[in-house]
């Protein structure tokens, strides 16, 4: 397997999308992380950046670091692979919600795990995640082996004193319930957190993290904002989820670590803070969600 792409965006849709890459923005005062990026997906037609390009533009701009989020076997294999050697990536490693119906109906989801828990003892791999439930995308007929999944992700968690990334579209009391009756790992984060204020004072309750990815900057998404308000700063993150949910004013544009500075700036002025002292909280909770990007060595690439 090579460090190419591993899928992409699928760009020709006839959608028109503008497939260039927006402007650097402002760099930040205080760096901060990109808690949640997609390395491995093409996206920006020609002109798709690998991971190294991502990394050096992050960089320019005041983003320290990222973690590279696996979403089956083979990407978080790339994942662990792309962090055992560069200091700025960590990883993330789990099958997506929406792979566990299909591995179970073709009897590979015990085996797939078994890869998921073998990538979890890697020092560099600092999370199990994105995992959880999506009930957009799976029926009725998907769910039960999307919970068993779910269930089996937190385990390795716990076992493995790892965080959990929350993939959580169209399920939030669904989610909560497999938390509660299971018992969630102690560091536990809502990745692109989408529920409301009422989520968010849940999650404080339980101490979990909330994820704001660009989506937090979209003119519909005051419901949002509201929860961003409610949730107490030490529980805050951000992300891009790249190369989905471009931040305004470039949504739909392909999205990159390199734009961590606009979804930052336009949370700070949603909480009326200042954009370097929420910079310096949310780096600090990051650390200590994953610890420290350089506390394990890497592999000099050859």
């Amino acid at each position: 397997m090579t460090d190419a792409h591993l899928r992409s965006r699928g760009d020709g849709d006839g959608s028109g999308r503008d497939l260039t890459y927006p402007p650097l923005p402002q760099t930040l005062v205080v760096p901060v992380y990109d808690n949640h990026t997609h390395m491995e997906i093409a996206d920006g037609g020609d002109g798709a950046l690998d991971y190294r390009e991502h990394l050096d533009r992050a960089s320019s701009v005041g983003v320290r670091g990222v973690v590279q989020v696996g979403t089956d076997l083979a990407i978080s294999e790339w994942s662990a692979r792309i962090a055992a050697r560069e200091p700025r990536v960590l990883a993330a490693v789990a099958l997506h919600p929406n792979e566990a119906p299909e591995l179970d109906a073709a009897g590979l989801l015990d085996e797939h795990l078994a890869g998921i828990e073998r990538l979890a003892a890697l020092p560099r791999v600092r999370a199990i995640g994105e995992t959880g439930l999506d009930f957009f995308r799976t029926g009725e007929d998907g769910r039960d082996a999307q919970i068993r999944s779910f269930e089996e992700h937190i385990r390795i968690a716990k076992e493995h004193d790892l965080a959990l990334t929350i993939h959580d579209r169209d399920a939030h009391d669904a989610v909560v319930e497999v938390l509660d009756r299971v018992g969630a790992p102690e560091k536990t984060v809502f990745h692109c957190f989408s529920g409301g204020p009422d989520l968010a004072r849940l999650c404080a309750e339980r101490g979990w993290y909330m994820s704001f990815a660009g989506t937090v900057t979209f003119k519909n998404a005051e419901p949002l904002r509201e929860a961003l308000r409610v949730a107490p700063r030490h529980l805050v993150m951000v992300e891009t989820d790249a190369p989905f949910l471009t931040p305004t004013p470039f949504r739909g544009r392909p999205n990159a670590p390199y734009l961590i500075p606009l979804t930052l700036r336009s949370m700070a002025e949603t909480i009326g803070t200042d954009a370097s002292m929420l910079a310096a909280q949310i780096a600090s909770t990051t650390e200590l969600v994953y610890g420290a990007w350089d506390a394990e060595p890497v592999t000099v690439d050859e």
